[in-house]
């Protein structure tokens, strides 16, 4: 089994995508959903957003992950060609697939996002935080009380599943 754990953000509708994306996600796998943030829109303008991580074990290869991801976003009215920096229904971000290291020019894991991001790091470390990242090899824990902008604004929000 692999531990496997994606980073979730919405700021359409966000509570009732959230809801839907795990509910699709939690089809195919066992979740452990992490507390949920609201926190500005980072890159563009645009309404706040709802993130959280979620964590579960699978047999599943990376493809097949990838593409339950890509339907749950499609269920949400994901987009695939949507503009990067644009409102997003749903936004599942594969953070880490065990201790991968994969640097594809379509896929990058540990994605880098999650050493940059407080709205990963912040839910990541509150769900796994002995979790070891596998490039810099400290803990999400460690990592989190480093981060440089731990004062992001962030406001914790109950996410009714």
């Amino acid at each position: 089994m692999t531990s496997i754990y994606v980073a979730a953000g919405s700021n359409v509708e966000p509570l009732a995508n959230l809801q839907r994306a795990l509910r699709e996600l939690g089809k195919h796998y066992r979740l452990h959903v992490s507390p949920a943030y609201q926190n500005k829109s980072v890159g563009f303008e645009g309404e706040d957003f709802i993130n959280l991580v979620v964590g579960f074990e699978s047999d599943d290869t990376l493809e097949r992950v990838i593409a339950h991801l890509h339907e749950a976003e499609a269920a949400c009215g994901r987009h695939r060609d949507a503009p990067k920096w644009a409102p997003r229904t749903m936004d599942l971000d594969l953070l880490l697939y065990g201790d991968l290291i994969c640097n594809e020019p379509t896929l990058k894991l540990p994605r880098a996002d999650l050493l940059k991001r407080s709205y990963m790091l912040r839910p990541m470390a509150e769900l796994a935080p002995n979790v070891r990242h596998p490039v810099v090899c400290k803990t999400m824990r460690e990592l989190w009380n480093q981060f440089e902008d731990a004062d992001h604004a962030m406001t914790r929000i109950e996410l009714r599943l």
